[in-house]
């Protein structure tokens, strides 16, 4: 067993308890992640609920989320999965295509442009490859057909905040 301090008590934790949380973090990997919340709903342990929650609050995937509210109803908390405010998983995702866009020979073709943002951005191509499930392919081939690659990712168009007397 792990001991780990959680509010000033030690908990006896399960022995891969430290491989569960790394895998519960691991940014490019969702598949990882969903196992780590399956396995961690075994353990009715603060340090473990924390984690869960954490889990069902902000992770990017779904299916990780709600994995995560399932092992936490399991062990008897009483929580509610938040909705998703956002249809982007990532900041300035437009800007990271175009950037990788951009970066390619202008002949490129979708599975180059595909191969590079797994290269450049496996967190972002994990993340949203878990999100879209089967659909992940015609999504991702749309997003690079519509990106303009005349826009300047780095500037934002102003606004005249200047009021005429």
């Amino acid at each position: 067993m792990t001991t780990e301090d959680h509010s000033n008590t030690q908990y006896e934790l399960p022995e891969n308890y430290n491989e569960l949380k790394k895998a519960a973090h691991r940014t490019a990997d969702w598949q990882q992640r969903l196992h780590a919340a399956q396995e961690l709903g075994q353990y009715d342990l603060p340090p473990v609920i924390d984690l869960l929650q954490h889990l069902m609050n902000h992770d990017p995937v779904t299916a990780v989320r709600v994995e995560a509210h399932k092992q936490l109803r399991g062990l008897g908390q009483d929580v509610q999965l938040p909705e998703r405010h956002n249809t982007e998983l990532f900041n300035h995702m437009t800007k990271t295509l175009i950037r990788i866009k951009k970066s390619l020979p202008r002949e490129h073709t979708y599975e180059d442009f595909k191969d590079k943002l797994n290269k450049m951005r496996a967190d972002i191509y994990n993340a949203y490859e878990g999100e879209k499930g089967e659909e992940f392919d015609s999504w991702l081939r749309g997003k690079w057909e519509s990106l303009d690659l005349t826009r300047n990712p780095k500037k934002t168009p102003k606004t005249n905040t200047r009021t005429e007397k």
